[in-house]
This record gives C-alpha cells, sequence and structure tokens, in this order.
C-alpha cells in the first residue's frame, strides 16, 4: 500500500493517481468557477461542457440552422470543430470554435436562452459527450455541466451536485450579466433561470438529475473560500481512497 500525505496531494508526485472530478447542477450555482479553482489547485485539467454546448448553440444561430430538423444539425455538427485554448492573460481557457476564439459571444443572453434546448437534442449531446470522453481519457480532469457524473463519467472517483437556493442563483446570475448588459433585468434573468431549469431536467436525453453516488453541495450560505475548502477535503478523500 502506497501512504500518501495530504500536503502532497496537490504535486506531480508519480504515486498520486489522478482522478476525474464532476461538478453536475442547476444553472448559477457557481460550478465553472469551483471547477476551475480545483483545476487549479490540483494542476488538473479543467473542461467546461456548458462552453461546448454554448459554442454549438451560437454556431446555430449564425447559419441559421432550423434545429428542429434532424438532417440539417447533423450537417452542421459535421462542420463543427471545438477546442479550449490557454490564454495566457486570463490564466483560463477560452473556448474556439472552428479556429476563433468565442468565450465572449457563448457568454450572451442570445446564447443563453437558447442552449438548453439545443443541448436537448440527442446528436449534439451525443457530438459532445463523445468528446468529452475523449478529453478525460487520461484522467486528471475537473469537468461541470448537467449530465458529467451520470452520462459522460459515470465511474468518476469523485462526483458533485451543487444546488443553491433560486432567489440566490437569480441574483448571482443578474450581477453576471449586469456588468455585460445593463438594459437586462431582473425578471428576464428569473424567467431564463426557471426555463433553463425546468428544460434541463425534464429533456429526453440525459437529464439533469443527481447521481446516486453525488455528493450534494449547496452553497447558499458559503463563500468562495468555505466552499473550496470544503470540496478539497472530499478531492483529497477521493484521491487517497484511490491510491492505495
Amino acid at each position: 500500500m502506497v501512504i500518501i500525505h495530504r500536503d502532497h496531494l496537490h504535486t506531480q508526485n508519480p504515486d498520486v493517481k489522478k482522478i476525474i472530478i464532476t461538478i453536475d447542477g442547476y444553472s448559477s450555482c457557481g460550478k465553472s468557477t469551483l471547477a476551475k479553482q480545483l483545476a487549479a489547485k490540483l494542476n488538473y485539467l479543467y473542461i467546461d461542457s456548458g462552453a461546448m454546448y454554448r459554442a454549438i448553440t451560437l454556431y446555430f444561430i449564425q447559419q441559421r440552422v432550423e434545429w428542429n430538423d434532424s438532417v440539417q444539425v447533423k450537417n452542421a455538427l459535421e462542420n463543427i470543430s471545438l477546442e479550449f485554448i490557454h490564454n495566457q492573460i486570463s490564466g483560463q481557457s477560452d473556448m474556439f470554435l472552428n479556429g476563433e476564439n468565442v468565450e465572449q459571444m457563448i457568454r450572451e443572453m442570445l446564447v443563453a436562452e437558447r442552449v438548453s434546448e439545443v443541448a436537448a437534442i440527442r446528436e449534439v449531446r451525443e457530438f459532445a459527450v463523445a468528446q468529452q470522453q475523449k478529453m478525460g481519457a487520461q484522467k486528471g480532469i475537473v469537468m461541470d455541466g448537467r449530465d458529467i457524473g451520470t452520462v459522460v463519467f459515470p465511474h468518476a472517483e469523485l462526483k458533485i451536485f451543487m444546488t443553491a437556493d433560486p432567489a440566490i442563483r437569480v441574483e448571482r446570475r443578474f450581477k453576471e450579466l449586469y456588468a455585460k448588459n445593463p438594459n437586462i433585468t431582473l425578471h428576464e434573468v428569473k424567467e431564463n433561470l426557471e426555463l433553463r431549469d425546468y428544460i434541463d431536467a425534464n429533456r429526453e436525453i440525459s437529464p439533469l438529475r443527481k447521481a446516486e453516488d453525488a455528493i450534494i453541495l449547496d452553497n447558499s450560505q458559503l463563500n468562495l473560500q468555505e466552499q473550496l475548502d470544503l470540496v478539497m477535503q472530499w478531492v483529497e478523500d477521493a484521491i487517497m481512497a484511490h491510491s492505495s
């Protein structure tokens, strides 16, 4: 048995087995923020699955793809190339669609209002999931989304399901969007989140649900540091359990 001290878990120690960490949950719970923090702390690769669906949605909008037409959808997917490229200024990975940095465009309300519909399409999910599984083949990744722990990586070593009080989620999302669009209203944000929740939880393909072995993280009353400290304990336990 290999004995691993907690202080050594965040190094490149070859005795420490890399794991897959999945973070699922509702919109505006801070999944991406937590995933980025964990990836940086562990020196893991962060994969923003939501950015992939947003980029696909952006392409469909730009190319006027009728996403109720399966033929158009399949043809469009054949012309989509997605890639995460490290941004030296921000220190994060930006989403590139067919060679173009679309990180800012995919965060606009126009995309947010349609992404749940596009992500519910069987062909779109199969396309994205296949790429995500390929990215995680070597482990050492943190990925957030809606079906990561249930469909993409059902055997992940650590699964987290994030939630928060709906009113708090609306407020968080409003602050995020208001900084980019001062004309946005709280009512618009509330309606958008409610619609996305309904579509995510009720779609036929890979609906949003908690994996049976996922740990619930309700961060309604946690600040970012408290949340990170708590989850790092879960990460350390999972790494130690799978490094013997």
